[in-house]
């Protein structure tokens, strides 16, 4: 059984992307990527490549769509062409409304929404457009994918520090996004947050990101302390919580960890979430 703090560490992604999003394709049958750049890509032409990529994405998406759902995406790709900046905002909005509302597909909608972002240049547009990246990123197992959603993760908080640079929850979800995303040296993200944590140790972000990278490096005791230190500052916070309980759970301390599942219980209302706790405590208990 894969530990149930996963569900949160990721931001509850995992147990409810299907809802929000329907059951997007899996990020393992991608197609190959495509040899024309996607016309809305080019802001992006200066980022590594890999053999993943909005053409493949999107192409891949497509294959599932109507032909009246292919023609109005094509209209409204046709204006992008020549479009004033503005106008250009406008019609990335429109498509990102469209992958999420009507078509429920979650990758080509976090694009979109980013490309708007960029054009817009807003620190509110960008910090909002990142997350989506960045959400998710350590389930993600196929290599390509998640470097290619480290990659618009990076570039989007880049531009956002650029306008803020005072901004911790962006300096941390940077540091995260090098931690987790396989494009960087692990030390450089966790020194970003470090940062972070020098000047305010009760930020709780920064605090559970870097909890996070100690659970998955095997270095259970500093773990413990960053969870407990959230809990202190959040005694509600689920995520950090189930995360303590899995880190005593790992270190073969049943009693704690079944302390710790059964005190997620009363917080525990993601669908399926509490079933799953209540199955752990079980099989620890015998």
């Amino acid at each position: 059984m894969a530990g149930v703090a996963l569900l949160l560490v990721l931001g509850l992604y995992a147990a409810t992307s299907n809802t929000i999003f329907g059951n997007h394709p899996k990020t393992s049958d991608a197609v190959p990527a495509a040899n024309t750049p996607h016309q809305a890509g080019a802001a992006m032409a200066e980022m590594p490549v890999t053999n993943y990529s909005i053409d493949s994405i999107l192409l891949q998406a497509q294959s599932r769509l109507t032909p009246q759902q292919t023609a109005r995406l094509n209209a409204l790709e046709s204006r992008l062409k020549g479009a004033p900046a503005e106008e250009k905002i406008h019609l990335n909005h429109q498509l990102a409304r469209v992958w999420h509302d009507s078509l429920k597909m979650f990758e080509p909608y976090a694009w979109y929404t980013a490309e708007a972002a960029r054009l817009e240049n807003s620190e509110n547009s960008l910090t909002f457009a990142a997350p989506l990246f960045l959400d998710g990123l350590q389930a993600e197992e196929n290599p390509s994918v998640k470097q290619w959603k480290a990659q618009q993760a990076k570039d989007l908080f880049e531009r956002a520090l650029k306008i803020n640079p005072a901004n911790d929850s962006s300096q941390v979800g940077m540091g995260a996004t090098l931690l987790f995303g396989g494009i960087a040296m692990p030390m450089e993200g966790i020194q970003k947050i470090r940062g972070v944590v020098e000047r305010d140790s009760n930020n709780v972000y920064a605090q559970m990101t870097l909890g996070q990278a100690s659970l998955l490096s095997g270095q259970l005791d500093k773990a413990v302390d960053r969870f407990k230190k959230v809990i202190g500052l959040q005694p509600k916070n689920l995520e950090a919580i189930l995360s303590l309980a899995e880190t005593y759970e790992r270190m073969g301390n049943k009693p704690d960890a079944i302390l710790w599942y059964q005190k997620s219980l009363p917080f525990s209302d993601v669908p399926g979430l509490r079933e799953e706790i209540e199955g752990r405590i079980k099989d620890l208990s015998k």
